[in-house]
């Protein structure tokens, strides 16, 4: 089967040549992602509504390889500050609770200091029956 590449259409994709995506197969490898809004290229302050668009962002992507959330399988969190992590898990339990992936967290700066959280997830496709 053939790799597939997905783009979010953001402007950082093309700038620094990657994808938001790459489907190989029936896994799906979504790259770090943000809370950024790809429509405006805004971001928020708030890290639990960056959380939230961050998994919508991820969700996209998903439903671009013909998957969902619910296909993730393992995650990797980033978040610089320490205390921007528990106030986000009510966001991680709404969007992964039924997959529940494997998770890693990493307390670590990410690329500018308006954004507080990056996740990457790994998800595999479920075979029709």
């Amino acid at each position: 089967m053939a790799r597939t590449r997905i783009s979010s259409g953001s402007r950082f994709e093309e700038e620094i040549g990657y994808s938001r995506a790459v489907v190989d197969g029936d896994d799906i490898f979504v790259s770090g992602t943000t809370g950024y809004d790809y429509t405006t290229m805004t971001i928020v302050d708030d890290v639990v509504a960056q959380a939230d668009q961050t998994f919508r962002n991820i969700a996209e992507a998903l439903a671009k390889a013909d998957a969902t959330l619910d296909d993730v399988v393992r995650v990797l969190f980033i978040v610089p500050r320490r205390g921007d992590w528990e106030p986000c898990y009510p966001v991680i339990k709404k969007y992964l609770g039924k997959a529940r992936p494997a998770s890693t967290l990493i307390h670590a700066l990410l690329q500018n200091d308006a954004m507080r959280i990056e996740i990457e997830v790994t998800a595999r496709r479920q075979k029709k029956a």
